[in-house]
């Protein structure tokens, strides 16, 4: 088996107006509506699908919970404007880390969304 890509990754989330609001505001997502208990978040053509917790689906993560998870983005505005944009957003700022990585110097903004997942929001300048 050879992997092309991820098609999709679902949050699983306390309130899913809260979420959706939360990443169109701050990343510029695309909310999508996929049905009254689901919606996906679009960027590029990259998609995260949203499913609020207590709605069951037939098949779903063995224990899922809101929260979990760490994500990071790849931007292109610089790091010191990314931390602009998110404190003028009243985003409070967890960390800022810079390391080398397999493909360059890479600094990342260390944040959390309104479940507490981790998300990391990188620049390769």
């Amino acid at each position: 088996m050879t992997i092309d890509r991820i098609n999709y990754l679902v949050l699983k989330v306390k309130d899913i107006d809260e979420t959706c609001n939360f990443y169109r505001d701050i990343f510029g997502m695309e909310v999508e509506l996929i049905s009254a208990r689901k919606r996906a978040l679009r960027f590029g053509n990259q998609k995260l699908t949203i499913h609020q917790k207590g709605r069951g689906f037939d098949l779903e993560a063995q224990a899922p919970a809101p929260g979990p998870i760490d994500i990071c983005f790849v931007v292109a505005e610089s790091v010191e404007q990314i931390k602009i944009e998110l404190e003028s957003k009243n985003i409070q700022i967890e960390g800022m880390i810079q390391r080398p990585t397999a493909t360059g110097k890479i600094t990342s903004v260390y944040f959390r969304d309104p479940d507490q997942n981790l998300i990391e929001v990188s620049n390769y300048k």
